[in-house]
């Protein structure tokens, strides 16, 4: 009978306990109980959106303090409404396509004729889309400015102009440290700033101004592409290691009005025959 008592004061104890803290949550002002971990889910510090990102959300471009009185503080949100963004702005990035990796100088590092082929069916692919698009930016480099001048066989209706801060480059050190990239820590330092200054030139929201949605097409590189990536979607930088671009890969990239960012689709290479699609 002894260990039968133990038990019942062990099993009473138990009771007594959990009714106590059952009691303090109910009554204590300063606590509620939940039904499930999503009711109190908080995101961490670093996974929270900057909604101004861009240093073009609305009401940061309103200086509230050259309104004297309570009347003129209602034009406020006039003001703010007259400066928000009323269309997309779509970011389309074709990295080039295969080229010549034993050449010596950019201008040995053409096209192979496998990375011309794919060219052709990423620009067919463009055209098949039917997108009103509003220009094409190239990098300098030999092999985008090859890739863009193919792309524009089926698109020759698009303007094209070239911009040297979209030249490949080492964009940020890579978090975990990946081999040859472990000692570019003197190109980091130049390159980084060039791209990250590309990224503020074409990443941003609309203007008030513009009424329809826009679609931009930007052929570059790979390492600008990735990095390009992770800074829209404020995503840590250093990530940008962590993914792999098929040549001639389209990556398509969506600034809403609001400055939310879409990534509606990562090196997609499914336009080309799986012989021909290739990422070194």
């Amino acid at each position: 009978m002894r260990p039968l008592i133990k038990l019942k004061k062990a099993f009473l104890g138990v009771c007594v306990a959990s009714g106590a803290i059952t009691y303090y949550y109910l009554t204590s002002p300063n606590k509620k109980v939940y039904a499930s971990w999503t009711t109190n889910y908080e995101p961490s510090a670093y996974a929270k959106w900057n909604d101004n990102w861009d240093h073009r959300s609305p009401k940061y471009l309103i200086n509230s303090k050259v309104y004297k009185n309570e009347t003129e503080s209602n034009r406020i949100n006039e003001e703010i409404m007259s400066q928000k963004p009323k269309s997309v702005r779509h970011i389309i990035l074709i990295r080039h396509g295969q080229y010549n990796v034993e050449g010596q100088t950019d201008a040995e590092r053409t096209l192979t004729r496998l990375g011309k082929v794919q060219a052709e069916y990423t620009g067919k692919r463009l055209q098949e889309l039917g997108f009103p698009y509003t220009s094409m930016v190239k990098s300098t480099m030999s092999r985008a400015q090859e890739t863009g001048s193919i792309i524009s066989t089926c698109l020759p209706q698009v303007p094209v102009n070239s911009c040297d801060l979209l030249v490949e480059g080492a964009p940020i050190p890579p978090e975990p440290p990946v081999g040859h990239w472990k000692q570019e820590m003197h190109k980091f330092f130049v390159d980084g700033a060039r791209i990250e200054a590309a990224f503020r030139k074409y990443f941003h929201r609309a203007s008030p101004k513009q009424q329809e949605d826009s679609y931009i097409l930007l052929v570059c590189h790979a390492n600008v592409i990735r990095y390009f990536v992770c800074r829209a979607l404020q995503l840590p930088a250093e990530a940008w290691l962590r993914m792999s671009l098929n040549h001639a890969s389209i990556t398509w990239l969506s600034i809403t009005p609001s400055g939310r960012v879409i990534l509606r689709c990562l090196g997609d290479s499914g336009h080309m025959p799986p012989d021909f699609v290739t990422a070194k």
